[in-house]
């Protein structure tokens, strides 16, 4: 998978803007698009009785929104594929960027002005600690 661009999602509107920016990225480089999303817990409810139980977790949400924005992305030329990986938004991109030996990260610019710069946001700890370029969308009207 080199080459790849990785993008983070949680079901926000500014990570499906950030997501289309990665998106336009991919199909201009023609490079492979890998949607990210990450867990913090290994928190699961059982619902239901008898053989009618189903699990909700926390991994099992994660992987819904990454399917469900990597299905939306799909279109002819582009390969679009989505992954779940437990930790801190910022650790898991990081995380799946060098597992993957991605090219770049994108991620939206939440949270990098007022009191989330100081305290930091994603796209900070990403935009410091990767080992590929990182392409930070402007996510802003997207709030």
């Amino acid at each position: 998978m080199t080459g790849t661009i990785i993008v983070g999602v949680d079901g926000s509107n500014t990570a499906r803007k950030a997501a289309e920016s990665a998106r336009d990225l991919a199909l201009a480089l023609n490079a492979p698009l890998l949607v990210v999303s990450a867990f913090d817990s290994d928190r699961a409810e059982v619902y239901g009785s008898g053989s009618d139980k189903g699990v909700i977790s926390a991994a099992n949400d994660a992987e819904k929104v990454a399917k469900s924005v990597a299905d939306s992305l799909r279109s002819g030329d582009l390969m679009v594929s989505h992954s779940v990986v437990r930790g801190r938004p910022a650790d898991a991109l990081l995380k799946e960027a060098a597992r993957v030996e991605a090219n770049m990260i994108v991620v939206g610019n939440r949270r990098m002005r007022r009191i989330g710069r100081v305290l930091g946001s994603v796209a900070n700890s990403v935009a410091h600690n990767a080992s590929c370029d990182v392409y930070i969308a402007n996510t802003y009207d997207a709030e």
